[in-house]
Parts: C-alpha cells; sequence; structure tokens
C-alpha cells in the first residue's frame, strides 16, 4: 500500500551536487517498527569525468503505511540478508530513541538558554527585516495518485523561501548545510494554497538558522482565514564569497516576544546539532566526551553503536581456546581489538543483569579494585568511577566510564551492554591515579537455550588495556583467560542461588 513522510532526522549535507554530475539515491528500509518504519536514505554524487564518487547526505526518515479509508497498519519486520543489515536494523532502535528524546533535550536546554540574556550588538540587525513569505499552488505535478504532496517538494519550496530570506542577511547566494527537525504535522492536498513564513531566528558568525513555517487552506478555509498548520522546519546556511571562503553573518536582534524564543530555540537546537555531528560523525568516536544535557542521548547512541559495529566486523582470528572461552583478536590499520567468548549455563536474561551492574565486577574481575555509581542517569544509563590495580612498572589507573544496557527487542537479538569512557567536570583526574580511556567495550549476551548462554565481552584497544593483552598475548601471564573463567564461574554460582 501507499506510505506517506511523517517526518525526516536531522539531515546534514557534506557535499554539493553541480550541474553535469550524476545522483546516485539509495534507500532502504532499515527497521519496521509498530505501525511505522525507519528508511536509510544515502544519496552520492559522481562526476562524469573524473568518475569520483562523494557521499552527499545519509539520511533517516520515519513512514507510516496509508491504507484506503485511513486508520493505522501494523507492518511485518523485515528480513535481514546481509551483515549490514543485521547492523543498521540494531541502531534503528537506538536512532529512534534519540527522536523520542529530542523534544525532552530540547525542553531542558530552552531552559537553560532563557537565562541567559539576548545578546545586543551595536550593529545588530533586526530579524523582522529577513522575514519572507511566500505562497504556492499544489497542483497535480506537486502530488502522489492519493492526491497529497509530496513531501520533497514542501522541502524544495521551504528551500527557497529560507534562502531568500538568508540572503538579506549575507548579501550573497546562500548554501544549504542541514535541515533540523522536518516532521509534517497533517497533509496537504491538489488544490490546497500553501502558505510560507520564513524569518532568520539567530546568525552564529559563519552559520545561519532560519525558521520556515508552513500553513495549507483549501478554498473554503482560505475564505476563512482558517489556516493547517502542516509543516515546520529550521534551515541552517553557509555563506561563501568569490574564493569559495565562508563569509561571516551579521548579528541579529529580536524585536518581539516570539522572536526571543526563536533566538534562544536557535541555539538549542545548535548545540544538539554540533553534539550530533560530533556523535554521529564517521569518522569515529572521540575520547572522553563531556557528558551534558545537550549530547546525553547521542553519547548513549555512539556508545551502543559502537559497541554494534565492533562486534559486527568480519576478519576475527581465534588466538586462544579453552574449554569454556574463546580469545579473538581483530586488527583494522593502526585499531587493535580483542573478543572474549565464554560459554556459560545460565539463562540469558540473568547474565544480562549480573553483568549490567558494574557493581558486581569486583566479584570476578580482579583488575577493577572500586567502583562506584557516580550518576544513575536512568535503568539503561549509569556513570561509574572505576579504579584499578596497578601492574608492574604502572601507575593505579582510573576510569570514568557511561555503561549504557539496552535488551533485545526481537528472540534473535543479543543482550547488549556497552561501556567508553566520558568526561564529569564534578570528577577530575587525582594525581594517585592515571586517568585511562575506553574508546569501546562491553557485552554481548546471545541466548542458546533457557538454561545456557554465549557471553561476549569486546574492547577496543586502548593504552589503560595494552599491559594487560600484551602480557597475554607473549604468554607471560593468562590475565584474560582467568579472569573469563572467574566471570563464568560467578554467573553460575550467583544463578544457583536463585
Amino acid at each position: 500500500m501507499s506510505c506517506v513522510t511523517a517526518s525526516m532526522d536531522d539531515i546534514q549535507f557534506e557535499e554539493a551536487a553541480r550541474v553535469g554530475q550524476i545522483i546516485v539515491i539509495r534507500t532502504k528500509v532499515n527497521r519496521a517498527f509498530k505501525t511505522s518504519m525507519e528508511v536509510g536514505i544515502k544519496v552520492t554524487v559522481q562526476d562524469v569525468l573524473t568518475k569520483a564518487e562523494k557521499i552527499v547526505s545519509v539520511a533517516y526518515a520515519t513512514y507510516v503505511a496509508k491504507p484506503v479509508g485511513g486508520g493505522k497498519v501494523e507492518l511485518k519486520p523485515v528480513q535481514l540478508l546481509s551483515a549490514e543489515d543485521h547492523l543498521e536494523h540494531s541502531l534503528a532502535i537506538e536512532r529512534r530513541r534519540i527522536r523520542l528524546g529530542y523534544a525532552q533535550v530540547f525542553q531542558k536546554l530552552m531552559q537553560e538558554s532563557n537565562k541567559e540574556d539576548t545578546l545586543e550588538e551595536k550593529d545588530a540587525v533586526s530579524t523582522e527585516h529577513t522575514h519572507v513569505q511566500s505562497t504556492e499552488l499544489v497542483l497535480p505535478p506537486h502530488a502522489n495518485h492519493h492526491g497529497n504532496t509530496f513531501g520533497g517538494q514542501i522541502m524544495a519550496w521551504m528551500q527557497t523561501v529560507a534562502s531568500i530570506s538568508a540572503s538579506r542577511l549575507c548579501r550573497s547566494h546562500p548554501v544549504l548545510k542541514a535541515v533540523n527537525m522536518f516532521k509534517f504535522w497533517g497533509p496537504s492536498f491538489v488544490g490546497d494554497r500553501l502558505v510560507f513564513n520564513a524569518i532568520v531566528n539567530n546568525t552564529f558568525h559563519n552559520s545561519v538558522e532560519v525558521g520556515v513555517r508552513v500553513e495549507a487552506y483549501n478554498c473554503e478555509e482560505w475564505i476563512k482565514d482558517q489556516p493547517r498548520h502542516i509543516n515546520s522546519a529550521f534551515l541552517i546556511f553557509n555563506a561563501l564569497n568569490d574564493k569559495g571562503e565562508l563569509l561571516t553573518f551579521p548579528r541579529v536582534k529580536p524585536t518581539a516576544q516570539d522572536g526571543v524564543r526563536r533566538y534562544h530555540g536557535a541555539i538549542a537546537r545548535r548545540r544538539i546539532r554540533l553534539t550530533r555531528k560530533c556523535m554521529l560523525s564517521a569518522k569515529g568516536d572521540k575520547p572522553s566526551d563531556a557528558w551534558e544535557t545537550s549530547n546525553q542521548a547521542y553519547l548513549s547512541y555512539s556508545n551502543i553503536a559502537a559497541l554494534t559495529r565492533l562486534a559486527g566486523k568480519p576478519g576475527w582470528d581465534i588466538t586462544k581456546t579453552l574449554d569454556n572461552v574463546k580469545i579473538w583478536t581483530h586488527e583494522e590499520g593502526a585499531v587493535l581489538s580483542f573478543k572474549v567468548e565464554m560459554q556459560v549455563k545460565v539463562p540469558s536474561h540473568v547474565a544480562f543483569s549480573l553483568l549490567s551492574d558494574f557493581r558486581l565486577r569486583q566479584r570476578w574481575d580482579r583488575h577493577f579494585l572500586t567502583c562506584e555509581v557516580l550518576q544513575a542517569v536512568s535503568e539503561e544509563e549509569k556513570i561509574y568511577h572505576v579504579t584499578s590495580a596497578p601492574m608492574a612498572g604502572h601507575q593505579p589507573r582510573d576510569f570514568v566510564i557511561l555503561v549504557s544496557q539496552r535488551q533485545p527487542c526481537r528472540p534473535q537479538e543479543p543482550y547488549t551492554v556497552a561501556v567508553r569512557s566520558v568526561t564529569l567536570r564534578a570528577v577530575p583526574p587525582r594525581p594517585e591515579f592515571c586517568r585511562s580511556e575506553i574508546l569501546c567495550a562491553g557485552f554481548q549476551i546471545h541466548s542458546d537455550s533457557s538454561s545456557s548462554c554465549t557471553v561476549c565481552y569486546f574492547n577496543q584497544v586502548t593504552s589503560g588495556v595494552v599491559p594487560y593483552l600484551a602480557a597475554n598475548l607473549t604468554g607471560s601471564s593468562k590475565s584474560i583467560e582467568d579472569t573469563a573463567l572467574e566471570c563464568i564461574k560467578f554467573l553460575e554460582l550467583e544463578d544457583s542461588k536463585c
């Protein structure tokens, strides 16, 4: 049956497509939820002469089925055919968490931003001078076979009116760099008049945010002046000079109460946007990101995503095998990771409950000296401070880590406990410890039967782990095997008490 767009995740444009180049668009349903689905969209551009291919954008859209007569349709799960399918399927649930939690994060940041005074600079430009209004009539080429206006057509009209608004500040041709919070609040149809109102909300040195509101009228609504609010979005532009250098936008000043709200809203959205760009960048995670209101959802996402990607990488090599323990290593360029696979005679949910509480880890991992909860963020996210025993010639180490735990959404999916370092201002490094980092670590727990499971521990090697792994690989220590056997013993003993 037909489907309609419900919303678009924030879109970042990495490369501009130009006349004469070939645009390639690949789309795929990553995951079906109960009544909605996530569609991944990858846009690349190919140069005919050089044959070079560059990524323009990777985006994610939420669609819902539109049956005849209305109502909601429960969707069947997608069939996963490749390792990439499984990876995107796992990450789709994390991206959905970010969508659902966006409003709450935004409201927190708005409360913080509202406490700050609006900056008033002498040469600031009134935002009212940037207001642009445009009216479009929806014709048959603008709509699908049901008569609903194409979402892409609305976005194109929005970009046009927003570009004019931005150009009134920079006096140049703005370049669209991102689209935030593109959500459809209702449909529009052939014959509707769409009114677009665009205005600059705020400027940030080399970028400007333009807010666009779209209202629809049919003939009767037009006469009665009763619009339907169908769409809103925020578009971010840069501007370039003749040499391709970024231009600086003048500061703006809001002139009405609603303008003040939009001014502070732009600041909050920029904080979220910059955090998202950092956290979801394909270039990898940066260690010790600060744990702040603006980035909590994205740090949790990147924590789960990094472990899921590490577990799904091909090319793991077995280095050691015991009765119930296997140790694997993985090399990718200069990055070394290891995996410890343990066969455990306990139900998977019991192993998950015991391994996700890091306060219990001292009972089976002798590398943990102390472990205290710094913040119980939620049932699924906790921040711990861990200290470890020194090895010969090394100072004792400490870690501030985020532990994110997820239960499977489907029976064949694993339980996940992901670990990465974060920075808390309240817990600075102490001279008696060497503050160390964890880039990516954690457990995946796969159910084998009602009374057994396979526990896989992963760790992307950093300086804090090198001494233990090096000694293990050279045979001078059996630290990893011994710890794995203690983990199995601990899990089976605790299960027997239940």
